[in-house]
């Protein structure tokens, strides 16, 4: 039996392949009837913005071959049922002789709006990602050849700009931090290609984490490929966020839309309408959410922050002082609820800025200046081999069925730490607890770990049977494992 997964789908590049679905059904306008009955009427918004919603479609520059245009499906058929040989691109003898024609082809259709009477577009990354022709399409059926200022696949936002001879409609941009939930939005886009579609919902939640890098306002909203980079208009007529995913079994509308807050969006346009790309800051660490249990086992009351997993030697992070374990719980000011809330907030600030950092580690709250970098897209440094080099002193197995040795002071330069225990062996619980050979145990708790002898010591003051969380040195990153102390 097939097993369905839930899965993000990007909910507007409509993927030319042929026959096109048939579009789901939007819902019947609201009567008059309903009006007095205190339901919305959509009229009059949608006619304040319907006209600075634009299609797009895309194009992709394709080899010929021959010129022929038959597809691989049509010449195998001809083959089977008719014996006719039909020499394909692949034959020797159109890579010898054939001419190399290019054609552009559809690749697929989306939606944008216009944000200033000028012609500039805002629209979603992965709608124009590899295109090498943009057409847009005004409500008056007039068309553009668009060009791409610029695209950040990280927030999935695109900046395009159309030549015309008179100003253009343009939206009104709301406030996506005023946004309620419960409140009634609309989406006009172009799903299926069916352009200028109106669908109307409700706010869900907002500040919803699906693991990118911005939160997104979720909605009810009916939204299906071909959707993406249209707006999302609050009842005031104002855009306030972007539609660009969708939750889905089957890729299919089925309830759950997500949009990019217009706020984001915004300071991801102003950077690609000046310079085609965006700076963000960048303080040189990997981090993990920090789990209920966790926070549990640390004393702090509430799970959240963001845990240090790694920190970049020679990083904006190192230079001040952050440690692997580290939890952040405030940067510049502004409180890091979850993980993902912390790339945001180094995101936002200037690189060269000065910042406040809150760390909690070992049990104290910890406050470190850090001086954010530039986000660059570059290679990840790999781990160096360690050397090779003779423990000292060695453990006996202890109630948390782990037997550790002293670091030396080469292994210690090599590891980037100045204390710590080696793990040599590990029994049966601790390993099924996910602890290895060759951990470096930094932390017991709230306890840093200098020595073998004193990682026994503490290890047998631990009430049996109670979770403790271990700061554990594995490679580059560090994480933290939970041990159940036995008898």
């Amino acid at each position: 039996m097939k097993n369905f997964l839930l899965t993000f789908v990007s909910a507007g590049l409509l993927v030319m392949t042929g026959a096109v679905a048939p579009a789901q059904a939007a819902g019947s306008a609201p009567t008059q009837a309903c009006v007095a009955c205190g339901l919305p009427d959509f009229t009059a918004l949608v006619e304040k913005a319907g006209p600075s919603v634009v299609n797009i479609r895309t194009f992709k520059k394709v080899a010929t071959g021959s010129g022929d245009d038959m597809d691989e499906q049509t010449r195998e058929l001809l083959r089977r049922f008719f014996g006719v040989p039909i020499p394909g691109p692949d034959t020797p003898k159109d890579r010898k002789g054939a001419p190399q024609d290019e054609e552009e082809r559809p690749t697929g259709v989306g939606s944008g709006f216009i944000i200033s009477p000028d012609g500039y577009i805002m629209t979603n990354a992965h709608v124009v990602d590899g295109a090498d022709e943009i057409m847009v399409t005004l409500t008056d059926k007039r068309e553009f050849k668009a060009k791409l200022i610029g695209a950040d696949k990280r927030t999935d936002v695109a900046l395009v700009k159309i030549d015309a001879k008179q100003p253009l409609p343009m939206v009104q941009i709301g406030d996506s931090g005023k946004v309620k939930v419960g409140e009634w939005v609309v989406a006009i886009g172009s799903p299926f290609g069916l352009e200028n579609t109106v669908t109307a919902g409700i706010v869900s939640a907002k500040g919803r984490d699906t693991g990118d890098y911005t939160p997104f306002i979720q909605t009810d909203v009916a939204v299906n490929p071909g959707n993406s980079g249209g707006p999302l208009i609050d009842m005031r007529g104002n855009v306030i966020g972007i539609n660009s995913q969708i939750y889905s079994r089957t890729g299919g509308f089925m309830g759950i839309s997500f949009a990019i807050p217009i706020d984001e969006a915004m300071r991801v346009v102003e950077q690609l309408k000046k310079q085609g790309y965006v700076v963000r800051g960048k303080i040189g660490v990997q981090i993990d959410s920090v789990s209920r249990e966790l926070a549990d086992s640390l004393g702090l009351g509430q799970a959240r922050g963001a845990l240090v997993r790694v920190v970049e030697k020679g990083g904006a992070a190192d230079k001040a002082g952050v440690q692997v374990g580290d939890i952040v719980t405030s940067f510049n000011g502004k409180p890091v609820e979850r993980a993902n809330d912390l790339p945001r907030l180094v995101g936002e600030t200037k690189p060269d800025a000065t910042v406040p950092m809150q760390v909690q580690r070992m049990g104290k709250t910890v406050t470190l200046n850090v001086k954010v970098g530039e986000w660059v897209t570059d290679k990840k440094p790999g781990a160096k081999p360690a050397e090779e080099q003779k423990p000292e002193a060695v453990s006996k197995a202890n109630a948390l069925g782990v037997k550790v040795i002293d670091l030396n002071e080469a292994q210690k330069r090599q590891l980037g730490v100045s204390s710590g225990v080696l793990v040599e062996a590990v029994r049966n619980g601790a390993a099924r607890d996910g602890l290895r050979v060759g951990d470096v145990i930094l932390a017991v708790g709230n306890t840093a770990v200098n020595s073998a002898t004193q990682f026994n010591a503490i290890s047998a003051q631990l009430p049996a049977g109670k979770q403790v969380a271990v700061l554990v040195r594995r490679g580059e990153a560090g994480l933290y494992i939970l041990l159940r102390p036995q008898n």
